[in-house]
């Protein structure tokens, strides 16, 4: 089920501090995150540690991706403000080195993602935000049957400057 045309989704390693480490302090992904902050390596261990607790204990599930040709990790992929009541979740995922992008890794591991939370899961819908601009991922969510639903105008404020935000879902069609 974690696996989809030459991607695998696995759970966090104690393996991957290095690489999260990299990624969670790259300014160039800060503004799609919403982070304002850099990531200790104290906190990311605790956090790996931690990373065995169920979804509905912490509400969030963050998986690798791995691309399985090139038998490296490519990037995460993430459930996010888990609903179990509304059966819901938010959804990110990051393809953190531009070489690795537009080879389909990021379709195979939401194909895998959406397939998990709808038939494991039984969640009702996912739901994502992009911000004005990035093309890519609209593409990318709207290929996979994801609607827009929602505009907010001038939401996110990065450098000085106010950007629009999107809210897209994907409601699951079996139910």
């Amino acid at each position: 089920m974690l696996e989809s045309n030459g991607v695998s989704l696995r759970a966090v390693e104690p393996e991957d501090l290095e690489l999260l480490y990299k990624w969670e302090n790259e300014e160039a992904n800060w503004k799609q995150s919403n982070t304002l902050v850099p990531y200790s390596k104290y906190i990311l261990k605790r956090y790996i540690a931690n990373s065995h607790k169920s979804l509905f204990e912490t509400f969030q599930l963050r998986l690798m991706i791995d691309a399985t040709a090139e038998k490296k990790t490519i990037g995460t992929i993430d459930l996010f403000d888990f609903d179990q009541f509304h059966m819901r979740a938010g959804i990110g995922i990051l393809i953190a080195d531009p070489r690795d992008r537009k080879k389909g890794h990021a379709s195979a591991a939401l194909e895998c993602i959406i397939r998990y939370s709808f038939e494991s899961l039984s969640l009702h819908q996912l739901w994502c935000n992009i911000l004005e601009g990035n093309e890519e991922s609209m593409n990318l969510f709207l290929h996979h049957g994801f609607v827009l639903s929602a505009t907010k105008r001038e939401w996110i404020r990065f450098n000085g400057i106010f950007i629009t935000e999107y809210m897209l879902q994907l409601i699951n069609p079996s139910k």
